[in-house]
Formats: structure tokens, sequence, C-alpha cells
């Protein structure tokens, strides 16, 4: 058996058998169980109906000792094997908060963010808030996405984050450094850097920056402001800096690699509770191409009652010859209690995917140019919903393709 099969066993059976033994009010188990099937064309316009079995479950307060238990997962096929679908692991870990005097605990698979790197890790991370304002981070162990069969001596990570909250808590401050390595290699270090300023409820400016320490050079920049008027206006400007890191060990760490920079301005005007129009600018900035203006203009309805949606033109100017001028819109309508159905549209508005269908999924990414789907939702009970959701796609690797997915969610 692998170290790691092991490893998630050990996390898992520890607390259930825990919470076996405690008083049943003592310990609280709750979760969600999602069926999915899918169907789409895949490359070779072969048709692909993926199944996924998701299920989400928690234990909290096990042994009424305020320990938790969390879990994520799934197993996956595809029923014409046409592609690759793989089972996964998303976490599945033991914490505790103020195990001892401000030191909290997570051990197991979970997310790591900071702004020096994020990863899924198979370890332990230590958080300790010490004089109310401050705090200290360590986490280390396994690099999920680095390896097949763990080994944590050659494919590991660790880090740690040093934070604060100053000026009457206005200010948030927190440096961040992370190391991660392979096959006993040093492949990734980098150091992050963020801060926001929250200046009486009216103004928020926030940067975010990493150094990739290995390369000697900037990798990634955010610096951003918004501005809420006493009247119904809201505006925001960012800058955006952004260059790939590549793992020293990849081949593709030795090949040049184009930056990517960004400016975005933003109005938002409330034209009352639940309605707002908005205007966004992007002038996006490249090295090798021309750089590309895009504008969206446009209306958004929020969740007030029984209709929500949304409807925006987009309008791209390009040099390079890919000027587009599209619309974006969607509605969805509660006829009743229990059903909701709408419709969506993107036409010729280039749009980035990092997933391929399921937002559970990024295997796939992809760049559309128009997608129309129909969805819909239906409450059997508080604790049963099926959804629905068919979509007509047309990119860029594909003249079109068809779409769609039936998930059927359980809540316990």
């Amino acid at each position: 058996m692998r170290v790691w099969h092991g490893f998630v066993m050990v996390v898992f059976l520890v607390p259930l058998a825990l919470g076996l033994a405690c008083p049943a009010q003592a310990t609280e188990i709750y979760g969600r169980a999602s069926t999915v099937m899918e169907w789409y064309d895949s490359p070779d316009e072969d048709t692909a109906i993926p199944f996924h079995q998701y299920l989400q479950f928690n234990m909290t307060d096990i042994a009424d000792k305020g320990y938790n238990f969390r879990f994520y997962g799934r197993l996956a096929d595809d029923i014409e094997n046409e592609v690759d679908v793989d089972s996964r692991l998303y976490y599945a870990y033991l914490e505790k908060r103020d195990l001892y005097d401000g030191l909290d605990f997570r051990l197991g698979r979970q997310f790591i963010s900071t702004t020096a790197g994020a990863s899924v890790m198979d370890g332990l991370d230590l958080d300790y808030t010490f004089l109310e304002n401050y705090h200290v981070k360590l986490f280390g162990g396994g690099d999920v996405t680095e390896y097949d069969g763990y080994n944590v001596d050659s494919n590991g990570l660790w880090g740690l984050e040093l934070g604060g909250f100053f000026l009457d808590s206005d200010l948030d401050v927190n440096l961040s450094y992370v190391q991660k390595w392979f096959d006993g290699v040093l492949s990734m270090e980098l150091i992050g850097f963020d801060a926001s300023y929250d200046w009486e409820g009216k103004l928020w400016v926030y940067n975010e920056t990493q150094w990739d320490y290995l390369s000697d050079r900037l990798s990634y920049e955010l610096v951003g402001a918004k501005y809420r008027f006493d009247a119904p206006w809201t505006l925001r400007l960012e800058y955006l800096y952004s260059l790939p890191v590549f793992s020293s060990t990849s081949i593709y760490s030795v090949f040049a690699v184009e930056d990517y920079e960004e400016v975005l301005a933003e109005a938002v005007w409330t034209i009352q509770p639940g309605v707002q129009s908005f205007f966004r600018y992007w002038r996006e900035i490249y090295d090798e191409f021309d750089d590309a203006n895009v504008f969206e203009a446009g209306i958004e309805k929020l969740r007030t009652g029984k209709f929500s949606g949304y409807i925006s033109g987009v309008v791209r100017d390009d040099d390079d010859g890919q000027d587009m001028y599209g619309v974006k819109l969607r509605t969805a309508y509660r006829c009743m209690p229990e059903f909701e159905f709408g419709v969506g549209a993107e036409i010729d508005v280039m749009e980035r995917e990092i997933a391929y269908f399921d937002t559970d999924d990024s295997d796939q990414d992809e760049s559309t140019n128009t997608r129309l789907w129909v969805f819909g939702s239906y409450d059997f009970t508080k604790k049963v919903n099926l959804e629905a959701k068919f979509e007509r796609v047309e990119s860029d690797l594909w003249d079109y393709y068809n779409r769609g997915r039936i998930r059927l969610n359980l809540l316990f």
C-alpha cells in the first residue's frame, strides 16, 4: 500500500472511531452526496460520458473535545472509455481551533493558500494567534500535485506566514514564504507580500506581490483600490501583472515566457435595492501581440425574489484582427418554490474557462467564443435536489459541440 493511502486512512479512521465511541449528542455529522453524469464530445469527436460520485463529509466536535474532521472526494469513470477521468481526494483533515492558547492545527490533505504560493498538501498546518492581532502560520508536508506515489522526503513543500492587523485593525499585512522540492531538488522558492487597508468603510486599497526567488524576478503583482461614494456609486481600479512560474526541474523552465499585464476600471451604480448597472474597461497588454481594449456595459438584477439575471454588451478592440462585438445574457426564474429554470448566452465573447464543465474539476481549460445554455433545478425536499444543464459551445478547439450535465444532490 502506498504511504499516502495509509496516511489518509489513519486520518479518516481516527476521527471515525472517536465519533462512534462518543455520545451521539456530542458529535454532529452532516454532508452532501452528489451523483453527476456528463456527456460531451472528445477532441476525436467521440462522445464521452463521465460519471462522478462526490462525497462531502463533516464530523464536528468529536468526543465533545472540539475536534473536527472534514472530507471531500469523488469516484469517477467514463462509461464510454473515451477520456481519462480520475477519482480524487480533494481534502481529508482533522482540525482543532484553540488547541492551546491561540494555537489551531490541521492534519491531513488540505488546501494551503498564501500569497507566496498555494498547493494541495498532505501534511500539518499550525496557525498561532498572539497578542490578539498577530499570527504566525507554519505548514509542511507532501505536495499532492507533484507525486503519484507519496514520498514526503523527495516531493514536499513547507512554508510560513507572518501577519497582523494594525491601525485599529483597518490595515491587514502578511509576509509569506514557500519552498517546494521535487526528487530531492529545490524546485520552487517564492516570497509573498499582501496588504489591505479599509478607510472608514469607503476606501479599500489592496496589494498582492509574489517574488520568484529562484529566478530572481517578479512573478505576480496585483494593486487595486475601490471607493464607495455616499451616492449609490462605487468605483474600482486594478493593475495586474503575471509571469508564469515553472518548477526548476521542469523542461518548461528553460524556455522564455511572456508576461501579461492588465488594467481594469469599473463603475457600479445601484439603481434600487437588488438592481445595479455597471461599466467595465480592460486594457490587455501583451509583449508579442498588439494590446487589446475590452469594454463591457450592462445591468444586473440580483436575487431578491423570483427573478434574477443580467445582460451586457461587450466590445473587444484588437489591432491583431480579433475585434468582437458580443453580448452576455443570463436569466433565472423560480416559477414555484421547488423549481427554477433559466437560459444563458455568451455570443462573440472571448472567455477563458479554467474548468471544463464542472467547477469541481479543473483538468481542462479552453477559450470559447460562443456559449448557449439552458438549465434547471428542482427541490424534491429540503435535502434532495436535481440540477440539469445543456450547452452548445463554439471554441478555438472545435467548430462547435454540445455538452450536458445532470446532478443529483443529497444532503444529510
